[in-house]
C-alpha cells in the first residue's frame, strides 16, 4: 500500500484537537510536532522552545529514532535558520536548506535534509517556539518535491493553534508550581506542629522517668514505655509527611501502588482505620495520576485531622468511561454550603481545581453527623 498523507478538513481538525488535548508541556510539544509532520507529510519535524541563554530549554523531534537522537549530541544553539525564525519572526521556506548562506552544517550523525519549511510560534509579540519540517515526502525524478505555498499556509494555522496550546501548558505548569509551593508550605507547617507536639511530650515524659528512676522504678518503667510509644508516633508522622512530599513515586510505581503505600503508612500513624482497595485500574496519563494522588492526600488529611473518623476507606476503580477515586469517612461530616459561605474550604477549592484541570470532576457528599464522601472522576481512555 502506498503512503498517502491525511488531507481535508477532518485531518486538520484532528490535528488541532490533538494539540489542545494535553496540558503537560512535553506532551504538548510532542503532539504539535507529530501532528505537523503527519499533516504536511514530511520526513522530519522539530520544535524548539528557546531559553534566555542562546539555546533551547526544550527541543522535540519526530522522524528521528531515539538512537539517532542520542548520537546527534547536545541540543542545537540558536543560530543559522533557527535563529532567523526566532529573531526575524517570519516563515522560512527553502528549496534546499544546505544552499542557504545561513546554513552552518549538521553534526556528523545528523540526518541529511534538503527542502525546509519553518515558522516561529508567537504569543503576541513574544516568540515562544520555532517549528520546522524537512524533506517533503512526494518523490519526483530529481528528488524531493519541496514544500508549497499551501503547505506554508497550513503550517501557519498549526503554529497559531500551537501558540495557544503552548501558552495553556505554560500557564498550567506555573499553576502547578504555585500549588506545589503552597502544599509544601502547608506540609512543613503541619509537620512542625505534629512532630513538635510529640517531641515536647516525649521530653517531658523522659524527664519524669528520670526523676522516678531511684524512688519508684515501676513508675519509671511505665514512663519509659510511654517514651518509646511517643517516639514511634513521631517517626510515623515523619514517615507520613515524607510520603506526601514524594509524588515522584508515581513515575516508578504508578497510582495504585503509591496510594496503597500511603494508606498503609497513614493507617499505622493514626488511630483511625484506613483501608485501600482497587479494581481494574489501568495506567492513566501522568497529569491525571498526580491530580488523583493530590486529591486523595487532601481528602485523607481532612478526614484524619478534622473529622474525628474511626474509619476511612479509599477506593480506586475503573468503570466503562471513567476512573473513579472515592474517599469515605465515618466522621462528624459538615454542610458544604455552610463551609463555603463561611469562607472555609477544607481544601475543596484546590481539589475541584485539580479535578477540572485534567478533564475530571469532583463531588462532595457530606452532612453533619453522617460522614463525608469525596469522589473524583476522570475520563478513561
Amino acid at each position: 500500500m502506498s503512503h498517502r498523507p491525511p488531507s481535508g478538513l477532518a485531518a486538520v481538525s484532528a490535528a488541532l484537537l490533538a494539540m489542545n488535548r494535553h496540558l503537560d508541556m512535553r506532551d504538548v510539544l510532542k503532539t504539535i510536532v507529530a501532528s505537523a509532520r503527519e499533516l504536511l507529510d514530511a520526513e522530519y519535524a522539530a520544535l524548539g522552545v528557546p531559553d534566555d541563554h542562546g539555546g533551547f530549554a526544550q527541543f522535540v523531534v519526530d522522524g528521528v529514532s531515539d538512537e539517532q537522537w542520542k548520537a546527534i549530541g547536545p541540543l542545537p544553539r540558536q543560530h543559522g535558520i533557527l535563529a532567523a525564525m526566532l529573531h526575524e519572526a517570519k516563515p522560512q521556506r527553502l528549496a534546499d536548506v544546505r544552499e542557504d548562506p545561513r546554513f552552518e552544517g549538521w553534526p556528523d550523525t545528523h540526518p541529511d535534509m534538503s527542502d525546509f519549511l519553518g515558522l516561529p510560534i508567537q504569543d503576541g509579540d513574544e516568540t515562544i517556539g520555532a517549528l520546522f519540517l524537512a524533506n517533503k515526502r512526494c518523490p519526483r525524478p530529481t528528488g524531493g518535491c519541496g514544500f508549497t505555498e499551501e503547505d506554508e499556509e497550513l503550517l501557519e494555522i498549526l503554529a497559531q493553534h500551537a501558540a495557544i496550546a503552548l501558552t495553556n501548558a505554560r500557564l498550567y505548569e506555573r499553576s502547578r508550581e504555585l500549588t506545589i509551593a503552597e502544599e509544601r508550605s502547608r506540609l512543613a507547617h503541619e509537620l512542625h506542629d505534629a512532630v513538635s507536639q510529640k517531641l515536647f511530650s516525649l521530653r517531658l515524659t523522659a524527664q519524669a522517668a528520670a526523676a522516678l528512676v531511684d524512688r519508684d522504678p515501676a513508675r519509671a518503667k511505665g514512663e519509659l514505655q510511654q517514651v518509646a510509644a511517643l517516639a514511634g508516633e513521631a517517626v510515623d508522622e515523619l514517615r507520613a509527611a515524607v510520603v506526601e512530599l514524594r509524588p515522584a513515586a508515581l513515575d516508578e510505581d504508578g497510582l495504585v501502588a503509591t496510594l496503597r503505600t500511603q494508606v498503609q503508612v497513614l493507617d499505622r500513624a493514626h488511630s483511625a482505620r484506613v483501608t485501600f482497595g482497587s479494581a481494574g485500574v489501568r495506567a492513566l496519563p501522568a497529569a491525571q495520576e498526580e491530580a488523583m494522588l493530590r486529591v486523595a492526600q487532601e481528602a485523607l488529611h481532612n478526614a484524619l485531622r478534622h473529622s474525628g473518623a474511626g474509619q476511612v476507606d479509599v477506593s480506586l476503580a475503573r468503570h466503562t468511561s471513567a476512573t473513579v477515586l472515592r474517599i469515605t469517612d465515618d466522621g462528624c461530616g459538615f454542610d458544604p454550603h455552610v463551609i463555603r459561605r463561611a469562607g472555609r474550604h477544607l481544601g475543596l477549592v484546590s481539589m475541584r481545581h485539580r479535578a477540572g484541570g485534567v478533564g475530571g470532576r469532583l463531588t462532595v457528599d457530606s452532612e453533619p453527623g453522617r460522614g463525608t464522601t469525596i469522589q473524583m472522576e476522570v475520563p478513561s481512555g
